[in-house]
């Protein structure tokens, strides 16, 4: 069943990179007492979220926070060390950059991307989502290709 507004977020552990290589950051840790804006995309280095959606979170970073966002995370069905290599690439230090590697969190969000027909394997779907304290507030899941109701200025309309 896909996560929709007023649900939880679900109890997963997921990866970022620390200073000494990839760390466990529980959903509580994200998620608690604080506002998040999350995003997530198909697949790091990517085209599309690799020219328009990781860009536009990146340069409306300021603009989302000065709105009380405490945290803007990027999150995607990758390892930690591709995740910090592609916030690196993209200058995202003023995001959470964070690698769902084998999928649990995207399962438990029932979003979930079929993309073996790809050569992908299971991926997330490209989406928002606005969450307060752990609930959900808002979810913009892309009805098919592209970036538009997930993308940082849709997101910032909603604050």
């Amino acid at each position: 069943m896909t996560i929709k507004v007023g649900d939880k977020i679900p109890a997963v552990t997921l990866k970022t990179m620390g200073a000494e290589g990839p760390v466990n950051i529980s959903t509580d840790e994200i998620f608690a007492g604080k506002k998040v804006l999350l995003f997530a995309v198909p697949g790091a280095f990517t085209p599309g979220c690799t020219l328009t959606h990781l860009p536009g979170y990146v340069v409306n970073a300021d603009k989302i926070k000065a709105k009380g966002v405490d945290t803007i995370a990027c999150m995607a069905v990758n390892d930690a060390f591709v995740m910090d290599a592609w916030g690196k690439s993209q200058n995202a230090e003023e995001l959470l950059m964070l690698g769902d590697g084998n999928g649990d969190f995207t399962a438990a969000l029932g979003l979930e991307l079929d993309g073996t027909g790809f050569g992908l394997g299971k991926r997330s779907q490209r989406f928002a989502m606005l969450v307060d304290d752990g609930t959900v507030t808002h979810l913009n899941v892309e009805p098919g290709a592209g970036v538009d109701v997930s993308s940082a200025d849709s997101m910032l309309a909603l604050l």
